[in-house]
């Protein structure tokens, strides 16, 4: 099985209703392996719009590299996605992005193919990517870049630190298996 970590953002609607929207499209196209905490962001690379909520997932599938690409536009596209071509980074309802892919060996997969460039090229400079991913991957490390926990620490993306705002009051979780019971109560 190939796995991906997808980064998931959204700021405008029901911003809550997107994330969970998208992980539950990815469970029904992979095996979900984890989602991380909900971070309250600041934007980035465009400051005049409002805030995001951010949130990582770590998905597995029997697809090519390119499959993850074409299921993160699905989900952007389900949550009514335009891209605005003079805002770049500008405020949109769903956003996933493809940061990292690894094949069934577990090696990671380098693509420097403009529409599927891997790994993403600017993850490691972003805070709301890597902080959540610490949450499902303490010792994870971005390729070509390092470990996780160190890029945390460099100057980049240690500035952005402390406007992350845990929401744990926006519980993401994974969605129950199909053969799997119903939960104790």
């Amino acid at each position: 099985m190939t796995r991906a970590l997808l980064s998931l953002g959204s700021n405008l609607g029901d911003r809550y209703g997107h994330l969970r929207s998208a992980v539950a499209a990815l469970a029904g196209s992979g095996e979900v392996l984890a989602v991380s905490g909900i971070y309250e962001t600041p934007p980035w690379g465009d400051p005049d719009q409002p805030t995001y909520v951010n949130a990582v997932v770590l998905i597995a599938a029997d697809v090519e590299p390119r499959a993850f690409l074409e299921l993160a536009a699905a989900c952007e596209r389900a949550a009514g996605r335009e891209r605005d071509p003079e805002r770049r980074f500008g405020p949109r309802t769903l956003d996933v992005d493809v940061i990292a892919v690894w094949t069934d060996e577990g090696e990671p997969v380098v693509s420097a193919d403009p529409e599927l460039t891997l790994p993403h090229p600017r993850a490691h400079l972003r805070a709301f990517v890597l902080r959540p991913w610490i949450d499902i991957a303490p010792y994870a490390q971005l390729p070509g870049h390092g470990w996780v926990t160190d890029l945390l620490r460099s100057e980049a993306v240690a500035v952005d630190l402390p406007a992350l705002v845990p929401r744990p009051d926006l519980p993401l979780t994974l969605p129950p298996a199909p053969d799997a019971p119903p939960p104790v109560r």
